[in-house]
């Protein structure tokens, strides 16, 4: 048995049975190859490859492959939070639970409270793409905001 690569399965169909076997084992996950294979009769070798017919996928459906890539790739991000002298604390704590999601009273109000007295403090650690979204929703809402890469430094 070969087994499938890159979340790739490819099925071989008998012209003289129309049977159609799987080369791989476990699911596949990527149904858009096959391959066909003439036999001289029901024996189970001697045959001759013909060109594969490549099938296509669902459109826009990245593989499996792709997704796990892109999460490799790209690198967290730090939402931080400024101290400033013009936003009281309650409404801080407001806003940050309206920003990011799944942001609890307990969360909010910690995260003010070192902002406050730290003059800095690390909201949340997530995807650039969302971190630069969440600074631009915390500025947009009056709070200074400011992200950096989570990787390196403390």
């Amino acid at each position: 048995m070969v087994p499938c690569f890159l979340s790739l399965c490819v099925k071989l169909k008998l012209y003289k049975t129309g049977e159609k076997r799987s080369l791989c084992r476990g699911p596949c996950t990527n149904r858009g190859v096959l391959m066909a294979i003439s036999t001289t009769g029901p024996s189970k070798g001697g045959g001759i490859l013909e060109r594969p017919v490549i099938e296509r996928t669902t459109p826009g459906r990245e593989s499996e492959f792709d997704l796990r890539k892109s999460r490799k790739i790209a690198p967290p991000y730090r939402v931080m939070l400024h101290n400033d002298n013009y936003n009281k604390r309650e409404y801080v704590v407001q806003v940050l639970m309206k920003v990011i999601p799944g942001m609890t009273l307990d969360n909010a109000v910690n995260i003010m409270q070192e902002a406050h007295y730290n003059g800095l403090a690390v909201v949340i650690i997530c995807a650039q793409a969302d971190a630069e979204e969440h600074c631009m929703q915390l500025r947009g809402n009056g709070l200074l905001s400011s992200i950096e890469p989570a990787s390196g430094g403390c």
